[in-house]
């Protein structure tokens, strides 16, 4: 399995700014991660609201 860019202690900064109503491109310009990815963020937020 390749091995994460992002610890985990980033990744659940990024999902709480998201829960907080970040929108999810800001989150992922900030964040450095490309727009493939946002997606995936989105769905994750989505699934945790």
């Amino acid at each position: 399995m390749k091995k994460s860019k992002f610890s985990e202690a980033q990744i659940v900064s990024i999902l709480k700014q998201g829960d907080a109503g970040v929108p999810v491109k800001d989150l992922c310009r900030q964040a450095g991660i490309r727009s493939m990815r946002e997606n995936l963020f989105r769905v994750s937020l989505e699934t945790r609201r």
